[in-house]
C-alpha cells in the first residue's frame, strides 16, 4: 500500500487562500480539516482528508 501524501500547513494553506489566523480561527470552530502533530510538533494534513473536508464543504454550500 503506498504512503498518503502528507501536505505542509503552509502548502494546505496555499491551495485554500487562506490566512494562518483564519484556519487556526476555523479549526478552534471545528470546521477545519483534521491536523496530524508529528513528533517534531510539525504540523501535516493527509492529502485524503482535505480532499474529503473539500467534498463536504461543496456539499455544505449546495444544502
Amino acid at each position: 500500500m503506498a504512503r498518503q501524501q502528507m501536505l505542509k500547513l503552509p502548502e494546505v494553506l496555499s491551495e485554500l487562500g487562506m490566512s494562518r489566523a483564519a484556519f487556526y480561527r476555523m479549526r478552534a470552530r471545528g470546521k477545519a480539516p483534521k491536523l496530524i502533530k508529528l513528533p517534531n510538533g510539525q504540523l501535516r494534513v493527509r492529502r485524503s482528508d482535505l480532499d474529503d473536508w473539500l467534498g463536504n464543504c461543496e456539499e455544505d454550500m449546495a444544502a
